[in-house]
């Protein structure tokens, strides 16, 4: 099948399938009039890079996890390498969360130190450009 009716089955943008490809997580023979040409297994391989893409993973992780994918969901079967790079996935994802959490609660605590120190002790702002208004 073509570029064009891979995208219309799988709802996904012609130019998403040719990252894909470029990324190595999806396969295209050229024919001889230079069109890509996808066989009937892309349209489960692009419906499982959506699924993975969801879950927060590269696309240097999914080329690395395709071969354990079975089906659409996909299920994946665990073997070490497959476990050892969803691990470190999560890792970087715990991290990230961790790094945001902490940003949240130290503008908690500028927010709630400029609300008890009042209004009062600063010049009052213009609400369009938040200048101080002149006095």
């Amino acid at each position: 099948m073509r570029i064009g009716e891979l995208s219309r089955l799988t709802g996904v943008h012609t130019h998403q399938l040719r990252y894909y490809e470029a990324q190595g997580l999806l396969e295209a023979e050229r024919r001889a009039n230079g069109y890509r040409s996808y066989d009937e297994g892309a349209v489960l391989r692009v419906k499982q890079i959506r699924h993975l893409l969801g879950a927060g993973l590269s696309s240097e992780d999914i080329a690395y996890l395709l071969p354990c994918a079975v089906g659409e969901g996909p299920e994946l079967v665990g073997c070490p390498e497959l476990l050892a790079a969803m691990r470190s996935r999560m890792g970087r994802l715990d991290d990230q969360m961790a790094a945001l959490a902490r940003s949240r609660d130290a503008l908690a605590v500028y927010i709630d130190a400029a609300e008890r120190t009042g209004a009062e002790r600063y010049p009052p702002f213009d609400d369009a450009g938040l200048a101080p208004v002149p006095a």
